[in-house]
């Protein structure tokens, strides 16, 4: 209980001060306020008390963009990929988010793409930007599941981004987190100190593909962070 209290305490101020901080870096360039968040992300994990291993960084892209698809089942997945990640990325955000003020300002001014979740003509058009927007050479990250997951399994994955890592043409990098959840769970406030294992997996490739592939990239993306989700036992012969 002292642990959390002294979170919600700390993280409030901070993440208000940060806002402020991004908000006035990004005049300098979108990369500026992006330090800021990574900073946010590192100083997050502290505070609740955990520690991030990262595995697979041979499969970060050395130059061109990719989409990066991660599994979601904790609030505390955010901050993980922005001190796991090395890379300028940004988020297809919900719209509502946009809308708070100073960090919706905040996420305008470092290029964050507002997904209107409620209206698919502008979920579509957004989809669109971004994947222009990729195709520019910036990564972004998606959940295609949509939402946190309420006990770590994989929940059915949503279409847009995998229409979005169509239309761009470039790599999806599924990415597996694993221990988030034991830090706060979905529909709990309470924090745990608890660590946290980002791998990066190789990319899949999205050149050629058709939208009547999209099926098929969804499975590929979920198999491939289901095996570091859910690994098969090793069995050995008598």
């Amino acid at each position: 209980m002292l642990r959390t209290i002294f979170y919600y305490i700390t993280f409030y101020p901070f993440t208000l001060i940060c806002s402020i901080i991004a908000l006035f870096a990004s005049f300098l360039g979108a990369e500026r306020s992006h330090a800021v968040a990574i900073f946010w992300g590192r100083i997050c994990l502290r505070l609740a008390g955990g520690e991030i291993r990262i595995e697979g960084r041979e499969n970060l892209p050395d130059a061109s963009a990719v989409i990066f698809m991660a599994n979601h089942s904790s609030s505390f997945d955010i901050p993980a990929l922005y001190a796991a990640l090395p890379v300028q990325f940004r988020w297809l955000a919900k719209k509502e988010l946009f809308d708070v003020p100073l960090f919706g300002m905040a996420l305008k001014r470092s290029g964050y793409i507002p997904v209107e979740r409620n209206d698919s003509r502008k979920a579509l058009l957004a989809l669109k930007s971004a994947a222009q927007r990729v195709k520019d050479g910036t990564s972004v990250i998606v959940f295609p599941e949509g939402t946190r997951s309420p006990d770590g399994n994989l929940l059915p994955f949503k279409g847009g981004g995998f229409i979005l890592a169509i239309q761009s043409g470039m790599p999806v990098v599924p990415v597996a987190i694993v221990g988030s959840r034991d830090i706060t769970p979905k529909g709990s406030l309470t924090v745990h100190a608890a660590d946290i294992l980002i791998r990066i997996l190789p990319p899949i490739e999205t050149f050629g593909l058709k939208s009547s592939d999209r099926e098929q990239l969804s499975d590929k993306v979920r198999q491939s962070i289901d095996s570091v989700l859910h690994p098969t036992p090793v069995t050995h012969g008598k």
